[in-house]
């Protein structure tokens, strides 16, 4: 069944556009394609580079991709570019992703009005859903989020980041953080402008996230802007 995410896609309007987002995402799509790291990356491969705004979702009953669209235009009139500052690459429990080095409070007030703005479109979770999540492993605060908004990271337990690696196993952790840490030294410390959202769908179960439609901020909104 075909689900849809709404993500922050560093590099969203082209590298003229947002020329060191650009840069960040040709560097993140470089890393993986690496063959040495390859089994490292597998998520992140089908998920696409990103940082997500809202979680991926069904569509609720009576739902269209086509307001699904109209509704991520109208969001992003209304919205103005926010900074991902200075990323550099993290570790957030056994996964490595590129995080904000300083104030995130733009990018998480963006996230906010997303998780809240696209939750009509969500249908609810089954069964299944909640199971895969295993809820029971969730703080009390995670548990509640998670059954409101069907994803336990959103709101005051969001964290802002662009996931890079599957978990490391401890024994790989030191050959993968100094690959890592070649691989986007040059772009470590460059305030990178985000001036878009984007929707992502995956059209059945296990396929690749790909792009669907790329909405501008009210400043960069230009004809021919959508992807």
């Amino acid at each position: 069944m075909t689900r849809y995410a709404v993500y922050a896609l560093p590099g969203a309007l082209g590298e003229a556009a947002e020329p060191e987002g650009a840069a960040l995402r040709a560097a993140a799509e470089a890393w993986f394609a690496r063959p040495d790291l390859r089994d490292r990356t597998l998520g992140p491969r089908r998920y696409g580079f990103h940082g997500t705004l809202k979680a991926p979702f069904r569509l609720a009953e009576g739902r269209t991709e086509e307001e699904l669209r109209a509704a991520a235009d109208a969001f992003a009139a209304g919205r103005h570019e926010v900074v991902l500052r200075s990323p550099r690459v993290a570790r957030l429990g056994h996964f490595r992703a590129l995080i904000a080095s300083g104030d995130e409070s733009d990018i998480a007030t963006l996230a906010e009005d997303a998780v809240r703005a696209f939750e009509a479109f969500r249908a609810p979770l089954t069964e299944a859903d909640v199971a895969r999540r295993r809820p029971e492993r969730l703080t009390p605060r995670q548990r509640e989020l998670f059954e409101r908004y069907g994803y336990p990271y959103v709101l005051d337990e969001f964290r802002f980041h662009l996931t890079l690696t599957d978990p490391v196993p401890p024994e790989a952790a030191d050959e993968v953080d100094a690959a890592l840490e070649t691989h986007f030294s040059a772009l470590t410390g460059v305030d990178v402008p985000l001036r878009a959202i984007a929707l992502f769908v995956e059209r059945g179960p296990g396929a690749d996230f790909e792009i669907l439609s790329v909405h501008p901020f009210a400043e960069n909104s230009a004809p021919g802007a959508h992807a």
